[in-house]
């Protein structure tokens, strides 16, 4: 209750009173009352408040101060710890002991009181530590940097560490122990390195633990205040080590690791609770710490008999308190000036005045006092003392510093808000007038009770009467400044990162990001947010290392690194890789439209925007990359956001039936229930991607998989796995095949001197292709570069391998013909294949190709709707006297004399596609011929997110067959293809391997068809 009057009192004295100030006042003016105001000394409440007054002070700390600690630690974000670590550290290491030498010293050297030097240095020490909790929040309701809020508050935290270390080491030496200069360092080393140890490992257990905890805020709260006392009791009584620091340490592991771990209303709850927690032990504590201040100023008799001018030695004592800190932060201002976020005079200022003492110093005084009383080397009235001084530096730094931080920013300026600041406040309060009336107009008149009068309510909404008429954008300026562009730029660019942490926020809640993909994402934009001032936007710099394709996969599939390993290495880091690239652009996405919706159309507002597209251009292309590399990743990564956010959207729907009356709590209960046991599964075996095994690569390619089990074993026995990273060259046109490439993963990418004058849409091969197979036929150099266009999979077999094979068997020559066509076709003819998927022109080879071997003098006619391809030899056309048309070419019907110029593959004169229908045969010639009547090549383009991508799952585009079904499921077109008998009649034989090849590339498998037709027919049946 007294708590709740002391805020609501300095509600309407904000500014000039800060809580703790206030809460010892009324403590000072109660004990008043209740020693000397009544004759009946306030019964029993006066009786309970002298009990309070001898309480033990290791129980006051041990109550206390592990939820304040914890509090103040957990809520401080780790970026700005990270930077301003050091100067933490230099306030609260060397700071402390600066302190205590020169409060020390003038205790020993300017007081009266005959102490020894341990015993004034124990002073010193005690009142070394500082607690600024008030000022602190004084400082964030004001508008202060965050930078100076962090040092204040760490300082703080460590501070209290470091101030009880060395309190108990002087503590020990005034009663009667011997140290030498090795035990001291040994002791603050043991007590300090070993509570910063023991709170990481409180951490680690309690965060392992947190992540066993399942959507149960009850349990997630109760474990992080538990953790936190059972951490400051063990480390302070059990490992004899600081417990303060223990806490600290364990706080800031929270913040730095756990923070993402609470979501929705999970967070909310615990942010509810853990200020809840820190305001009843705040008020709790100043409470008890003014009982005790009071008692000591008003029931210490003895003092003023021993020591009549306490009073005057009080004053004197806290002019030295604050001389010494002025002393601690000039030493060490060069120090905190060049390290971390910097230091200004002016922050140096209020970093002096800042200096408050509270509980931890009082409770250490009373164990003092409590010690005296019965111990030969402190007597009596050096406790009382103690308490006297130190009760009175803790109120004379609450009261005087505290109360009057206000004057000192307003004196040096630091209350203000910048002129950037001030324009966008001012716009924002004419957005929020216009918002007002789009409000009145939705709300102001319905059909029951009619009209509402819009000059009543403009008088309760006194915060926008000062908005002017004039509608002022914030960046519009009648002249050109350089310093208020920069300074604008700087502030929208800090706006807009904090839109894009809020989105993270949003997607972590929503299940699109794991919490440790959400830590590294948010504290890219603190980073960024550091840099604003000095370049543009870059939180992407901080995320270009967790974004890579791991290089070491190869390694990984081996038969001897267990699947776990494996999945840990490889697969998991390249699934964070793509949560991190589509969270950013989704991120960056809903920032720019937030702030364009906001800010409107500005010069400065553009700028930004196109900072923040050209952030995401590393991301798309790598989400391109894995895209036509792994595309099972990013399917895997895709369908656990979409479950997780189904399953989410069931959850919020079975509460809006409870909330609006349709389902009793018992039924939502039950429902809930059910649809979180589905989401916990979810989250603890969500879908996964393994990395396929070399053997699986090879026996799924078309190629290679069709091939009979003899000839495939001993090629993938000579087979070399080769990872080839973006902008490799494969080969160049020209050179003397060494042998073929086969493309497993990714895209790459083909140029040829004769194609150099036309214009290609699609100039790519991608998984599933066989490149230099022709060559190596032919026994002709590549006739084309290939260079990767992403990070590529792939297999090379040497020339003398295929060779071989194809030696073994004529099938297996004419299989490897047959395929040679597959990429030949797209880099002869690109006007006819460029666009057609590699299943669709494999499967034109199949159904709709015939391919012969012709001896000289013999000749062949290209009829009608068709098309051929010399694959080795010579021909000539009938009655033509040119030159003779040499392999690789294209060779076409008679359609229109005049239609079509000759072109020529290679250098010098000839044709390269001739139009005559009767072909003459010079010498021994391969042609294979299609069929291509009903061919149209405009509908095998369909339409695709990215040029480099293949039809999805490989299926052929439907050129070739009717069109695909558009309900729930789509089938292959082969499905509906009446060949498709033939070709099942092919396998049951085992000899036609380009089926074999074909059923591969549109399945992934071998599969029995007929199994297939019959479920595909019954599928059929009952969607219609």
């Amino acid at each position: 209750m007294l708590g709740a009057l002391d805020k609501l009192f300095c509600l309407y004295f904000a500014g000039y009173l800060c809580y703790s100030s206030e809460i010892l006042i009324n403590d000072l003016l109660l004990v008043t009352v209740t020693e000397y105001g009544t004759n009946h000394r306030l019964g029993k409440i006066g009786n309970g408040i002298r009990i309070w007054a001898d309480i033990d002070p290791d129980l006051l700390l041990a109550v206390f101060l592990p939820a304040l600690l914890f509090e103040s630690s957990f809520l401080m974000e780790v970026h700005q710890i990270k930077r301003c670590m050091i100067q933490m550290f230099l306030l609260a290491g060397p700071g402390v002991l600066i302190s205590t030498f020169c409060i020390g010293s003038a205790l020993k050297l300017a007081f009266p009181y005959n102490w020894s030097w341990k015993t004034s240095l124990l002073l010193g020490g005690l009142l070394s530590a500082t607690d600024p909790v008030a000022v602190v929040a004084l400082l964030k309701e004001l508008g202060a940097s965050k930078k100076l809020n962090t040092i204040i508050e760490g300082e703080s935290l460590m501070n209290d560490g470091t101030a009880i270390v060395v309190y108990q080491l002087f503590y020990r030496m005034v009663l009667g122990w011997r140290f030498t200069w090795g035990a001291v360092i040994k002791f603050l080393s043991q007590v300090s390195l070993g509570a910063v140890g023991m709170g990481v490992a409180f951490g680690i257990a309690s965060v392992l633990w947190l992540r066993c905890i399942f959507n149960d805020t009850v349990i997630e709260i109760t474990l992080t205040l538990a953790v936190s006392y059972i951490a400051y009791f063990v480390a302070q009584e059990g490992a004899d080590v600081s417990g303060v620091l223990t806490v600290m340490t364990l706080g800031m592991f929270y913040s730095a690791v756990a923070r993402t771990a609470f979501k929705g209303e999970s967070q909310e709850s615990l942010h509810h609770f853990w200020e809840m927690v820190a305001y009843i032990a705040n008020t709790l504590i100043f409470i008890l710490s003014g009982v005790v201040i009071a008692v000591s100023f008003l029931g210490g008799d003895g003092i003023y008999k021993t020591n009549e001018h306490s009073w005057g030695y009080l004053f004197l004592l806290y002019v030295v308190v604050q001389v010494a800190r002025v002393v601690v932060v000039g030493l060490l201002f060069p120090f905190l000036q060049y390290f971390g976020y910097g230091l200004d005079w002016k922050e140096a200022i209020i970093l002096v005045w800042a200096g408050l003492r509270g509980a931890v110093a009082l409770s250490l005084s009373l164990s003092v006092k409590r010690t005296s009383v019965h111990s030969t080397f402190i007597n009596s009235d050096t406790g009382n003392l103690f308490v006297f001084l130190t009760g009175g530096i803790v109120f004379l730094t609450l009261i005087v510093n505290g109360s009057t931080t206000q004057f000192v920013l307003s004196a040096l300026n630091m209350d203000k808000l910048s002129a950037a600041k001030k324009r966008i406040l001012n716009y924002t309060k004419y957005e929020m007038l216009n918002k007002a009336l789009e409000a009145f107009r939705d709300l102001g008149d319905d059909v029951e009770l009619g009209p509402a009068d819009w000059v009543t309510v403009k008088k309760y909404i006194a915060s926008l009467n000062d908005v002017n008429s004039e509608h002022i954008h914030p960046h519009s300026s009648s002249e050109p400044d350089d310093n208020l562009y920069c300074m604008d730029l700087k502030d929208i660019r800090v706006r807009f990162l904090n839109g894009v942490q809020a989105a993270y926020w949003v997607m972590l809640d929503e299940g699109r990001i794991t919490q440790t993909i959400a830590n590294l994402l948010m504290l890219s934009v603190d980073e960024a947010i550091d840099r604003v001032s000095d370049e543009a936007l870059c939180d992407w710099k901080g995320l270009k290392s967790y974004v890579n394709i791991p290089k070491y996969s190869k390694i990984l599939r081996s038969t001897i690194i267990p699947q776990k390993l494996v999945t840990l290495f490889a697969v998991e880091r390249l699934e964070s890789a793509c949560y991190i690239c589509a969270a950013f652009l989704r991120a960056h996405r809903i920032a720019r439209r937030q702030l364009h919706d906001f800010i409107g159309n500005s010069e400065i507002a553009a700028t930004v925007d196109r900072e923040s597209e050209g952030e995401g251009e590393e991301a798309k292309k790598f989400l391109e990359d894995v895209r036509v590399t792994f595309p099972q990743v990013l399917r895997v990564v895709k369908t656990r956001q979409v479950t997780y956010t189904v399953l989410k959207h069931l959850i919020d729907y079975v509460h809006n039936l409870e909330k609006i009356g349709l389902l009793e709590e018992k039924e939502m209960s039950h429902l809930h229930d059910a649809v979180q046991t589905d989401l916990k599964k979810l989250l603890r075996n969500p879908p996964s991607v393994k990395i396929p095994k070399l053997c699986d690569l090879i026996t799924a390619n078309p190629l290679l998989g069709a091939l009979p089990s003899a000839v495939c074993e001993t090629l993938v026995a000579s087979t070399k796995e080769i990872i080839k990273l973006s902008g490799s060259t494969l080969y160049k046109e020209g050179s003397k095949p060494a042998g073929i490439w086969v493309i497993s993963s990714g895209v790459v990418k083909w140029s040829s001197k004769i194609t150099c004058n036309k214009p290609l849409l699609h100039p790519i091969f991608t998984h599933g292709s066989t490149l230099g197979l022709y060559e190596v036929l032919a026994q002709k150099p590549y006739i084309c570069d290939i260079v990767t266009d992403s990070v590529v999979l792939c297999f090379f077999i040497e020339t003398e391998k295929i060779l071989s094979a194809l030696r073994s068997d004529p099938a297996v020559e004419d299989f490897f013909w047959r395929e040679s066509v597959i990429g030949l076709a797209k880099l002869i003819l690109p006007e006819m294949f460029e666009q057609m998927a590699m299943p669709d022109i494999r499967a034109l080879v199949v159904e709709r190709s015939t391919m012969n071997i012709y001896t000289r003098g013999d000749s062949f006619e290209v009829l009608h709707n068709s098309v051929g391809l010399l694959l080795e030899g010579y021909i000539k056309m009938q009655g033509w006297q040119g030159d003779l048309l040499t392999a690789p070419a294209v060779i076409l019907p008679c359609v229109d004399q005049n239609a079509r110029r000759s072109e020529n593959l290679g250098a010098g004169e000839g044709s390269f596609s001739q139009q005559l229908s009767l072909y003459q045969v010079e010498t021994r010639a391969r042609v294979i011929i299609f069929d291509i009547a009903g061919y149209d090549p405009s509908r095998t383009l369909c339409k695709r997110s990215s040029s480099r991508m293949s039809q999805s799952a490989d299926l052929p585009s439907g050129s070739l067959g009717r069109e695909q079904h558009s309900g729930l499921m789509s089938w292959p077109e082969q499905f509906f293809n009446p060949k498709l008998h033939d070709l099942e009649a092919s396998n049951r034989q085992g000899n036609n391997l380009s089926a074999r090849a074909m059923q591969l590339s549109i399945f992934g498998s071998m599969v029995d068809i007929t199994r297939l037709l019959f479920h595909t027919f019954i599928y059929l049946l009952r969607i219609r």
